[in-house]
C-alpha cells in the first residue's frame, strides 16, 4: 500500500504498522459487549475510560489490568466518535446482537495489522477442516520471522484463533474446525462501509476483502445489502445492473473529502 494511501486511511480510522493488540489479546468481544451496553452511543473517550478504569465494569482484578484492557480496546476499536469506523460500529451495534461478532471482527481487522495478516489463512480453509494451533504458528512465524519467541508465538496463535472463533469462523475449544459464520444484514452494512472508506463504489464494493469475509455469492451479498437498505442502515440501488451504495450521515464532509482522495491514490 502506498504511504500516502495509508496516511489517508489512518485519518479515517484504519491502523497500520507491524504491531497490534493480538500479540497480547483476542478481539475482546465479551468486554466490548459489556462496555457498549453500559455506555450510550454518544459516549466520548473519557466516558469509556471512566467506565473501564474508574467503575471497573469489566470486572478486572487490578487497576493495571483495567488500564491495559482500556489500552487494548482503544487500539482495537478506537472508542471515540471522532473515528469514522468506530462511529459506524456504534451506530449499528444495537441493531442486531447476532451481528455483533462479525462487526467486531471487521473493525478489529481494520485496526490490527497482526490480525489482518491472518485473514487469507483462515479464509482459505474449507468448512470442516481442522485448523491446528501448529499450523497457525507456522503461518505467523513465516509472516513475522525471528520476531516472536516460541511462547509468544503460541500466545499470538491462540489469540488470533480466539478472535476468529468468536466471530464464528471456527468452532471447538482444543481442536479448532473451520465453519461458516451466520451472516446478517447489519454486519454486511459495516463491511460494505469499510470498503467504501477505501474508496470503493458500486460493484467494486461487493468484491473487497471485507465482503469476502461473508463467503456469500454475489446474489446473496446483494440480497443482504437490499435487506440492510430496507432497515435504513444504508441506501442500496440496483437498476439495470448498475449498483449504487450510499451511507447517508456516516461521514462528515471533511471525512468524505478524505475518502474521495483515497479513491484517487494508486
Amino acid at each position: 500500500m502506498a504511504e500516502s494511501q495509508a496516511t489517508l486511511l489512518s485519518r479515517l480510522g484504519f491502523r497500520f504498522g507491524i504491531n497490534g493488540p493480538h500479540a497480547a489479546r483476542t478481539m475482546m468481544l465479551d468486554d466490548l459487549r459489556v462496555l457498549l451496553s453500559h455506555t450510550t452511543s454518544a459516549a466520548k473517550r473519557e466516558d469509556y475510560v471512566e467506565a473501564v478504569v474508574a467503575k471497573n465494569i469489566l470486572g478486572k482484578p487490578t487497576k493495571k489490568a483495567r488500564e491495559l484492557a482500556m489500552h487494548h480496546l482503544v487500539a482495537l476499536y478506537g472508542l471515540t466518535t471522532e473515528n469514522p469506523i468506530f462511529r459506524a460500529l456504534r451506530r449499528l451495534w444495537d441493531t442486531n446482537p447476532d451481528a455483533q461478532p462479525l462487526m467486531a471482527l471487521g473493525v478489529a481487522l481494520a485496526r490490527d495489522p497482526l490480525l489482518r495478516g491472518t485473514q487469507d489463512f483462515y479464509l482459505s480453509k474449507q468448512v470442516g477442516e481442522n485448523v491446528s494451533r501448529e499450523s497457525v504458528e507456522a503461518i505467523l512465524a513465516t509472516s513475522h520471522p525471528n520476531r516472536f519467541s516460541p511462547a509468544s508465538l503460541r500466545s499470538f496463535a491462540q489469540n488470533v484463533s480466539g478472535s476468529w472463533t468468536s466471530a464464528g469462523f471456527l468452532y471447538g475449544r482444543q481442536r479448532k474446525t473451520k465453519a461458516n459464520p451466520v451472516i446478517h444484514p447489519e454486519a454486511v452494512a459495516l463491511l460494505l462501509f469499510l470498503g467504501y472508506l477505501e474508496g470503493r463504489t458500486g460493484q467494486r464494493l461487493f468484491s473487497s476483502d471485507w465482503t469476502q469475509l461473508t463467503g456469500l455469492s454475489q446474489d446473496d451479498l446483494e440480497a443482504q445489502a437490499n435487506a440492510a437498505s430496507h432497515r435504513g442502515l444504508l441506501v442500496f440501488m440496483n437498476a439495470g445492473g448498475v449498483k449504487e451504495v450510499r451511507f447517508p450521515g456516516y461521514l462528515t464532509p471533511e471525512e468524505e473529502k478524505i475518502r474521495q482522495e483515497v479513491s484517487h491514490v494508486v
